[in-house]
């Protein structure tokens, strides 16, 4: 059985994310610094998912962790 995410939020985190800039999105839902990784993750089977901005503007990750199109919220909340 495959370990299920925590639920950190219960709706999209929006960001500003800068161009270039890689970041790297909190898969297992225990990272308190959300929507990005903090290591919390340290001894589960989740890894954090890079995510490098295309452009500079405000972005919504994903907060339920439940998304198909992940790291961005695709309304799965």
């Amino acid at each position: 059985m495959s370990e299920k995410p925590v639920r950190a939020t219960d709706g999209p985190l929006g960001v500003e994310v800068e161009e270039g800039k890689t970041y790297f999105w909190c898969t297992c839902g225990k990272s308190a610094t959300q929507p990005f990784c903090d290591g919390a993750h340290k001894g589960s089977n989740f890894t954090p998912l890079k995510y490098t901005a295309t452009e500079s503007k405000k972005v919504f990750f994903c907060g339920c962790k439940e998304t198909n199109n992940a790291p961005l919220c695709d309304g799965s909340h």
